[in-house]
């Protein structure tokens, strides 16, 4: 009943974003890879993201998890003639509900395209984590995905 009231209260917060004024600094799409699952970002401003996520694990002990990243991102490495691709990097925590509640800290390192003409944005990610609670234990995660922003 906890784990349920929590995922409510998570998903509860996305619903007063969505009603803000927006300029497509919203996103919502889907992310699959370990963990599969909903993704959501909103731009702070124009290299500065909020990331987060609810996604389920099919793999070993088959668990339910949320995470949130403050992500940088870096719009000059790459050169591309349409859109714009940016390196991004960050700092982020996951709570993982299998047998026992699980919190750690993630450091997602990605690559994402945005398309000019379309609000669509399209990532690949690797997410080193550190478990800390209840042991401490490296874990690695990552996804590809894309987000349509409105």
């Amino acid at each position: 009943m906890k784990k349920a009231a929590l995922v409510l209260v998570f998903l509860g917060c996305f619903a007063g974003l969505s009603s803000a004024e927006s300029n497509h600094n919203i996103g919502l799409g889907l992310m699959l890879g370990e963990p599969t699952g909903i993704s959501f970002k909103m731009w702070n401003r124009q290299t500065v993201a909020f990331d987060a996520g609810a996604a389920w694990s099919f793999v070993n002990d088959k668990h339910f998890q949320i995470h949130g990243d403050f992500l940088l991102h870096n719009f000059n490495l790459f050169r591309v003639d349409r859109g714009r691709m940016a390196l991004f990097y960050g700092l982020g925590a996951r709570l993982k509900f299998a047998d026992d509640l699980t919190f750690s800290l993630r450091i997602p390192v990605g690559i994402s395209y945005e398309f000019e003409r379309t609000p669509i944005e399209l990532f690949i990610e690797v997410v080193p984590m550190i478990d800390l609670v209840p042991a401490t234990e490296v874990q690695m995660a990552g996804a590809l995905g894309f987000r349509y922003y409105f």
